[in-house]
Parts: structure tokens; C-alpha cells; sequence
């Protein structure tokens, strides 16, 4: 009996045992099962086609954190439930990573689409354009004048240290950003330029050659002419003769603005102004407004021509002459052309 006593309790205990792994285990798989309908059903929550019926444009602040961002989502009507949102961020690990800024948000994009588009910081991008031939002072006009630039802009640059492009932005970039992207961005340009510059060029310094493509920007509009336009000034300052160019008098005259008419007889006689080319031997002191590329690289690589002269030709291009009497029946004829408008 003693040895049969405990034989029947060990037997016991191993069917309490058993019992009790069994409900441990059949716990564990209710949990894992309970975790992963969770799971499932999370990843299509986020997967799922978001409420917005059309693009929503959406501001988040700088040192917004995830609940704040989270919530101004639902607020603004693209995701269902900002909780679901949070969740799934802070399980992807990414509450840190999403980036502030102006986000349009396309209709019908799911929560997962929009923590991508915030993740990667793909917001709306704006434009500003500052054409080629502007002073610097009409280029900071420009930007001041965009509203959704912000600050201001400490000092106007130096004439003709600027770039002029169109620059992409974001909201809540700043104009002074702007304006030292075109400084930067005008200064590798010539480093990229100036060393495969022609040879023999009669421009010793890269602030030389910006002085020179400033009078070829300031004289046509036409792309196509601002090569043969280089060369003229290039041969001229060669054989030493003057630029004889209306458009530095007018600067010297107006620092860049419009004049609003003709140059007067007494404005091209007058030698006291340092812009004046019909007087100054040379380049001007200073550049007369910011060239772009093209002008840049048509003064750093003229074509080879024996042009000295060029006058309007009524297309609103030019007519280009290598001699003076060839150049003197050009404006004969630009003349007729000026009395038949009349």
C-alpha cells in the first residue's frame, strides 16, 4: 500500500501539470491569435483609402510632435482616426522622422501613402523667377514682393552677383535664403566657366568678364544674339575702341531703372558720367545688372567674327556689320523703319 501511494499522487500531479500547460498553451494561442487579428487588422487600416474627396493642402508647424501632427490630419479630414495614425507610426519606428511643412495631400490617400509623404518631406514646392538682365535691386523687389517667402533681406548685393534663375522654395524658406542661393550659385558658375575660357580674351578677371556679359544682357533680348553681341564688345576692346553701349549711359543715369525714353543728346555728351562708353575707355566700373548663363558663356567663348557694329533692325533683333559704312546703311535703314512706325 505504502508503494502504490505515492505512484497514484505522482500520476496526480502529472495530469495537473498537463492540464495547466494545456490552458497555458491554449492562453498563448488565444493571445498570439487575439495579437495577430490586431495586427491584420491595423495593417489594412492603414493600407485602407483615406476619407479626403479631394487635395487637401495641410500646414504643419515646425516643432509639431506626433500627436499634434496626428491630430491636425484628422482635423483636416485625411486620415479617419488619428489614433490608428499614431499607432502605426510609433510601431514603424518613425515618430521622429516625419518633417514639417506644407503638404498637399492627394484625395483618397491612405494613412500609410500620407506617413510616407511626411517621412520623406515631400511638400508643395513654390517658384520664383528672376529674369536675366535685372539689377540687384529689382531682384530683392521681387522677393520681397513674394508672399510666401518670409524675413527680410539685410543689405542689396553688389551689381551683378547674382544669379538669375528660376528657384524652387518651400513656405517658410526665407528671402535672405534665396538671395545667398543666387550669390553661391552665380560664383560655381564661374568657377565652372572661367578656366575653359577662350584664349587671348581681352578680360583679365572672372569680375570682368560678369561687367562685359552685363552690357551683352542689357543689349538683346535674343537668345540666339548674345554670342554675336559678345564678340563685338570682345573685338572692340581688342582693337581698343570704345563700347560705345546706350545701355551703360542709362544705368549711370538711373542705376538700372527704366529711363522712360530716349537718351538726350546731352546724356550721350556727358563725360562725367563713369557709365558713359562713348567716354570711358573700356569697361565700366561696375557690372549694369545681373547676366545670366548664356551671356556669362558667350563673353568667356565669343565666336570668332570680325562684327565691330550692330544696330536694331526692326525684328527686334540686330543688324551686324564689320565696317562703319556698312554699319552707317544699318541705321540708315533702322532709321526709315523708326519714321514708317511714325
Amino acid at each position: 500500500m505504502t508503494d502504490k501511494q505515492p505512484a497514484k499522487k505522482k500520476g496526480v500531479l502529472a495530469r495537473l501539470l498537463t492540464g495547466l500547460l494545456i490552458l497555458i498553451a491554449a492562453g498563448l494561442i488565444l493571445a498570439g491569435g487575439a495579437a495577430w487579428l490586431a495586427w491584420t487588422w491595423l495593417q489594412n487600416e492603414v493600407a485602407e483609402e483615406g476619407p479626403a474627396t479631394e487635395e487637401t493642402v495641410v500646414l504643419l508647424p515646425r516643432g509639431s510632435g506626433l500627436i499634434a501632427i496626428a491630430q491636425q490630419l484628422e482635423t483636416a479630414g485625411v486620415v479617419s482616426d488619428a489614433r490608428v495614425f499614431r499607432v502605426w507610426v510609433t510601431i514603424d519606428g518613425g515618430d521622429r522622422d516625419l518633417q514639417a511643412g506644407e503638404y498637399a495631400i492627394p484625395a483618397g490617400a491612405s494613412m500609410l501613402d500620407i506617413y510616407t509623404q511626411l517621412r520623406e518631406g515631400d511638400t508643395i514646392q513654390y517658384f520664383v523667377t528672376a529674369p536675366e538682365g535685372r539689377t540687384s535691386a529689382q531682384i530683392v523687389r521681387i522677393l520681397t514682393d513674394n508672399p510666401v517667402l518670409t524675413g527680410e533681406i539685410s543689405e542689396i548685393p553688389a551689381e551683378g552677383t547674382l544669379l538669375p534663375e528660376t528657384y524652387s522654395f518651400h513656405r517658410g524658406d526665407s528671402r535672405q535664403d534665396i538671395l545667398d542661393r543666387m550669390r553661391a550659385d552665380q560664383q560655381a558658375l564661374l568657377d565652372e566657366l572661367w578656366p575653359d575660357r577662350a584664349a587671348d580674351l581681352p578680360i583679365e578677371t572672372p569680375e570682368e568678364a560678369i561687367v562685359l556679359a552685363s552690357i551683352v544682357e542689357k543689349e538683346t533680348g535674343v537668345a540666339s544674339e548674345r554670342p554675336l553681341v559678345a564678340s563685338v564688345f570682345v573685338n572692340r576692346l581688342r582693337r581698343g575702341i570704345r563700347l560705345e553701349s546706350d545701355p551703360t549711359i542709362i544705368y549711370g543715369i538711373t542705376q538700372g531703372e527704366p529711363l522712360g525714353r530716349g537718351i538726350r543728346r546731352s546724356e550721350l555728351d556727358n563725360a562725367n558720367n563713369p557709365y558713359n562708353t562713348y567716354f570711358v575707355d573700356g569697361l565700366p566700373p561696375t557690372p549694369i545688372a545681373n547676366p545670366g548663363r548664356d551671356a556669362i558663356a558667350a563673353v568667356l567663348n565669343p565666336p570668332d567674327t570680325d562684327y565691330l557694329f550692330f544696330v536694331a533692325d526692326g525684328t527686334g533683333g540686330h543688324a551686324f556689320a564689320e565696317t562703319y559704312r556698312e554699319h552707317q546703311r544699318n541705321v540708315a535703314n533702322w532709321r526709315r523703319i523708326e519714321r514708317e512706325r511714325r
